[in-house]
């Protein structure tokens, strides 16, 4: 069961990281299209599920682990969007 909190923060995540995906599409992911879909955040807040649906690319392998090259570095971009909503910045996971 999750909490309120949760919810609201995996809702805020999800929100934020849908934006961030779909601003730096062209730069950072190579003009793919990438949705998420769902996003599971840990009862302490620390760290968070992201599920994924990559589209409009050839090779889904390859966008995704350009993805999760770039893991810190969009968690970076996540943290100068939400740092002040949230205390700790939680750690991504991301999924297809």
């Amino acid at each position: 069961m999750e909490s309120v909190r949760q919810s609201k923060v995996a809702k805020l995540l999800q929100k934020e990281l849908a934006e961030l995906f779909r601003a730096n599409s062209k730069t950072m992911f190579d003009n793919g299209f990438i949705t998420v879909t769902v996003v599971r955040i840990s009862t302490d807040l620390s760290s968070a599920k992201v599920y994924l649906s990559i589209m409009a690319t050839k090779d889904v392998n390859v966008l995704f682990k350009l993805v999760n090259d770039q893991k810190q570095h969009i968690r970076k971009l996540l943290g100068n969007t939400i740092g002040k909503q949230v205390r700790i910045i939680p750690e991504l996971n991301f999924f297809i």
